[in-house]
């Protein structure tokens, strides 16, 4: 059984979408002939907790955890804040605790520019420099085949880089987000020094990498724009590069929905589970049906609004302002397998991915589970994006830009009629290949070839 390092910040007992990846190919990875080695953060910060998760960890593998300082305690004692730390540019307060404090604003802005200017790539970076000294010679010690990194936060990748051109052993850098190309790298405030120094390190670290994995092709398209770049500023001096960028895109674990599927809710629900911040928010559907409740109180009767997870308040002050206060179920992040059942009883399953240039490439972790759970799928985002794409495939729902209100308006009346009616029928797409099986087992592939090519 060959060993695999696998460098990650997410770990149960953290909850939301990061911990997921790298939890479920650690579950299956054993059976294409790789024994996962964890190394994570003893002392994280989580925006979410979910001890649910710490039983899906594979018996006997082996997590190593080390310390970590991040610079969060000073940022709550400036800003005032407590409790968990929250995604960047999302909002849980209302309307006028946000508008209360210009002086708590100033210290937001100016919290943001210290964390994106002084913190390089990001507030994880004082973890570098330890784990690689400790990693560098744990990795001989313990005759590990193979590193794998996986970022967000890309400060796990230069953990990677830095080992691997030490111990010469061969490394992965798996990339759950772009870097420089993700939709929100342009809000951060960098200085135009930062941007290129992330440009700059972000090439380093994909030409180093022996291989480098991504979860759809827009990103992989984007990556292999990097390489090339480099590649040519390569051939100038003389030298000799070549990087693969493979796709291995999330999943869904077919254990997490091997029980029969509960019952259907009895109202007219549709269910969004996850992270919902303010550049998602599809106001125009709020306001379809807010007019459709007032036109119909049947229909009024029956909708409900039920979103999971951490919702910006922006989404929370739309949905008011369209009357729909009385139809809406807002519950903060709970059990994995309590979200799965929500989206399997669900009537639809809302998707928002955003309109921003940069959402053409997103294909969550979440999605893949709302193709398990079979239910219909109303998404909004970019046509011709990777999710429409995959929901055409699976013929499991359909996507809408954020401005077609007559579409959308048309796609939930003839929902309601087959939910009075018949009621709203499962989907039946081919989705298998999204198996979190199928996908360890292509994963220890990429694993086997970049070994071999290293030998």
């Amino acid at each position: 059984m060959r060993k695999a390092l696998v460098i990650t910040y997410y770990w149960p007992p953290a909850g939301g979408s990061g911990v997921q990846r790298w939890l479920k190919f650690s579950k299956y990875l054993r059976e294409f002939g790789y024994e996962p080695v964890i190394y994570t953060p003893e002392n994280p910060e989580f925006m979410a907790i979910d001890r649910s998760l710490e039983g899906e960890i594979p018996e006997g593998v082996e997590v190593i955890k080390r310390k970590i300082w991040e610079p969060y305690s000073l940022y709550k004692i400036f800003t005032g804040k407590k409790g968990a730390i929250k995604p960047g540019f999302l909002n849980t307060s209302d309307a006028a605790k946000k508008r209360s404090s210009e002086k708590s604003s100033y210290k937001e802005r100016l919290s943001l520019f210290i964390r994106s200017n002084l913190f390089f790539p990001d507030p994880k970076m004082l973890w570098i420099g330890p784990s690689v000294k400790f990693l560098k010679r744990y990795v001989v010690r313990n005759n590990i085949d193979i590193i794998v990194t996986t970022g967000p936060p890309h400060s796990m990748h230069i953990i990677g880089r830095k080992v691997s051109k030490a111990t010469s052993i061969p490394w992965i850098a798996d990339f759950r987000d772009p870097w420089t190309r993700m939709y929100n790298f342009k809000y951060m405030g960098y200085t135009s020094l930062m941007k290129r120094k992330h440009k700059r390190v972000e090439r380093k670290v994909l030409t180093a990498a022996d291989a480098v994995v991504t979860v759809t092709e827009t990103i992989r398209a984007e990556l292999e724009a990097v390489i090339r770049e480099s590649e040519e500023r390569s051939k100038k001096r003389g030298e000799k590069q070549r990087r693969d960028v493979f796709v291995v895109t999330n999943g869904y674990d077919e254990s997490n929905f091997a029980s029969p599927a509960p019952r259907l809710e009895s109202s007219f629900t549709i269910t969004f589970t996850g992270l919902f911040v303010k550049s998602q928010n599809p106001e125009r559907f709020w306001k379809i049906l807010g007019e459709m409740a007032t036109e119909d109180t049947g229909f009024a009767g029956d909708l409900k609004i039920r979103l999971i997870g951490h919702i910006d308040g922006t989404i929370f002050e739309s949905i008011s302002a369209s009357g729909l206060d009385k139809n809406l179920i807002a519950q903060d992040y709970i059990a994995h397998d309590e979200v799965i059942g929500y989206q399997r009883s669900a009537q639809i399953l809302l998707l928002s991915v955003g309109s921003e240039p940069e959402a053409k490439g997103i294909l969550t972790g979440k999605f893949f589970e709302y193709l398990a759970a079979r239910r219909p799928i109303l998404a909004f985002g970019i046509k011709g994006g990777d999710i429409d794409i995959a929901l055409e495939e699976g013929r499991a729902g359909t996507m809408f830009p954020y401005d077609n209100e007559r579409d959308v308006r048309e796609y939930i009346v003839a929902l309601y009629k087959e939910f009075k009616n018949t009621g709203i029928p499962y989907t039946s797409g081919a989705i298998e290949r999204y198996s979190r099986r199928v996908l360890a087992q292509r994963m220890a592939r990429i694993m086997d070839s970049t070994r071999h090519t290293e030998s």
